[in-house]
């Protein structure tokens, strides 16, 4: 019984779990991989981004506020800063960089933010490649079972 149990479980997995994850993934993080990777090629609109709320989860933090490009131009407001600094209060204000990524601006001190955006990214798009293939071999036994004796290859003459 165990064991199917555990075999249900991985198929459950492979069959929905991994195009979720791809969809999922892709359709949230997708969007930010190039806006993160010209953030730290510095790329995009300068600016400064105002601290207004603090968000603390149970293992990182966030700030939310409004970035205001140097140039002048149409303040972005509730954005996230990216690599936010430390040291920065509500009222606080950081150099920041929009690169037209849909939730926020990046500080341009750097950081790794693009690294995890990239990561996740990938992970999705493997999640992606895998259950496609998991789908053509299933295809492919599936035909081969189907069309019986057509599909084993035997040994050439001499």
């Amino acid at each position: 019984m165990l064991e199917f149990i555990r075999r249900w479980r991985g198929r459950v997995f492979l069959w929905v779990g991994l195009p979720v994850i791809a969809v999922l993934g892709l359709a949230f993080v997708g969007p930010d991989v190039l806006p993160a990777w010209q953030a730290e090629r510095g790329a995009g609109t300068a600016g400064t981004f105002t601290a207004v709320d603090h968000h603390c989860g149970r293992r990182s933090c966030t700030w939310s506020g409004d970035f205001a490009p140097a140039g002048g131009g149409a303040v972005r407001r509730d954005v996230l800063l990216y690599d936010a600094p430390s040291g920065l209060a509500v009222g606080g204000t950081a150099p920041a960089r929009d690169t037209g990524a849909s939730r926020g601006v990046f500080c341009t001190d750097g950081g790794e933010t693009f690294l995890l955006i990239t990561g996740m990214a990938l992970a999705a798009a493997l999640a992606g490649v895998g259950w496609v293939l998991l789908v053509l071999r299933t295809i492919r036994r599936r035909r081969g079972r189907a069309l019986g004796d057509r599909w084993v290859r035997t040994p050439a003459p001499g």
